[in-house]
Order: structure tokens, then C-alpha cells, then sequence
């Protein structure tokens, strides 16, 4: 199994391992605090996801999986690139846009083919625990505090959060979560869905390593196969659903009498 390391950009890094795709937020002193220069890189890490990957896990380094925005976007001037005024200069289309581009780079963590693991220590606040959302999986450790504290800043959550939250969690949880800013420790996480699974910290690495392996170890047109009929079930009608299911076995039985 080969292996490679790509270089740091918006303090992101990455690591390939054969078909599992490592994205590390290597910011620890800002507690991987978040930057428009972060999102770039993420985007460009999912535009150069190829065929092969199978798994992405996204980490953060030091104590925290991601406090959110960087702080010192919220008082920047409106001459500051990125800063939450100079995006409330722009006109409302162009806004939005640029809005959409930052959307980006959490949305290909749900691409066709891939199943994405976040390992979430320490806190995941904001933008930070909108990345945890983005992934299909998220393993934590028992210290874990998850907080979606946009509306209480007079923000709404913009980064893909809300959609992944409610299907997580229900409508009326959800309210509430986003609503109040509260946090959301380990032990609620999992019982509520928010989380799969809560480990010491110290054993987050290994608990997220079985799971990769666990989950590269199954066949892979079968995973993707039944990943997206997984996806597809969120919004996909009974009868939508249903033929999706005949045609996706159809295509299974026959590619393993081919065998």
C-alpha cells in the first residue's frame, strides 16, 4: 500500500495511504480556527480527489478538531479580502456566490464513491462542527463540546450545516441546538445520533483507524453502491427509492456472476 503526504496549504494538510485519504486542519495554535484561505484549500483537496480514494478522514491537529472562524474575521474592516464585512459590501448575488464557493469546500466530503470520517477532539464550534457534519461519520472524544452558535452572533449556519443537521438529529432538536448555541457533549452526541461513536482521547486515533479499515475492507462497488442508495433514501420518494434498489442489485448480481 503506497503512501504520500501533500504539501500545506490554508493550513491544510493531507496524506494519502493507498485508498484512505487523511485532510489534517494543521493550525493548533489557533485551535484550527478557519479562514476563507482554508476553505480554498479544502475545495482544492476535494477537486483533486481521484477514483481510488474510498475513504477521507478529516482531523484536526493539537486539541481541537476546529473552534470555527477565525476570530479576527468578525472585526475586520470592509478593506479586509474575507472578513465578514467586506462580504457584507458586496451586492447579494455576488455574496451569495462567493458564499457558494465556501459551501464547496465542505459539500465533496458527501461525493459519490467516498465515505468520510471526521475525528472530532477538544471543540468543534461553527464552522468547525459544520466540517464534522459535512462527513458521513463522526467518531469523538468523551471531552467533546459541539456548538452551533451562528444564530446567537446574528449569523445563520451557511457551510452545508443545517441539511446534515436535521436529518442527524430531527427538525425540533435542531431548533433548539442552533437556536440556543448551546453545546453538545459525547454522551448526547451519540445518543442523539450527532455522533457515532465516544472515545477517551487518547484512543481516538485507533478507534478511527478500525473504522477505515473496517470500511475499506468491504467490496467496493458494493460500498458505493450502497452508500448512495443510503443517500439517495434521504430525499428519494418509496417508489424512487425502491427502483433504485432493483436497478443497483441488478447491477451487483450481474457483475458478480461475471466473477
Amino acid at each position: 500500500m503506497s503512501s504520500s503526504s501533500g504539501e500545506l496549504r490554508g493550513w491544510v494538510r493531507t496524506a494519502r495511504d493507498g485508498a484512505v485519504l487523511t485532510v489534517t486542519l494543521d493550525r493548533a495554535d489557533q485551535l484550527n480556527a478557519q479562514t476563507p484561505e482554508t476553505w480554498e484549500a479544502l475545495r482544492a483537496v476535494g477537486d483533486s480527489v481521484d477514483d481510488d480514494v474510498r475513504v477521507v478522514v478529516v482531523q484536526g491537529a493539537g486539541r481541537s478538531f476546529s473552534a470555527g472562524l477565525d476570530r479576527s474575521l468578525f472585526s475586520a474592516g470592509p478593506e479586509v479580502p474575507g472578513g465578514l464585512r467586506e462580504l457584507a459590501t458586496l451586492p447579494p448575488e455576488l455574496a451569495a456566490e462567493r458564499i457558494r464557493g465556501y459551501q464547496a469546500a465542505f459539500r465533496w466530503l458527501r461525493a459519490p464513491g467516498v465515505v468520510s470520517v471526521a475525528a472530532v477532539q477538544g471543540h468543534a464550534i461553527g464552522a468547525g462542527a459544520q466540517l464534522a457534519l459535512a462527513c458521513d461519520l463522526r467518531v469523538v472524544t468523551e471531552d467533546v463540546q459541539l456548538r452551533l452558535p451562528e444564530a446567537v452572533l446574528g449569523l445563520v449556519p451557511d457551510l452545508t450545516g443545517t441539511s446534515t443537521l436535521v436529518q442527524l438529529v430531527g427538525y425540533s432538536r435542531a431548533v433548539e441546538i442552533c437556536l440556543t448555541g448551546r453545546p453538545v457533549g459525547a454522551a448526547e452526541a451519540v445518543a442523539i445520533g450527532l455522533a457515532n461513536a465516544a472515545v477517551p482521547a487518547e484512543e481516538l486515533t485507533d478507534a478511527v483507524r478500525d473504522l477505515v479499515a473496517a470500511l475499506v475492507a468491504v467490496d467496493v462497488d458494493a460500498s458505493r453502491e450502497t452508500l448512495a442508495l443510503l443517500r439517495s433514501a434521504v430525499t428519494a420518494d418509496v417508489a424512487t427509492q425502491d427502483a433504485a434498489e432493483r436497478a443497483a442489485q441488478v447491477r451487483r448480481l450481474h457483475a458478480l456472476a461475471a466473477r
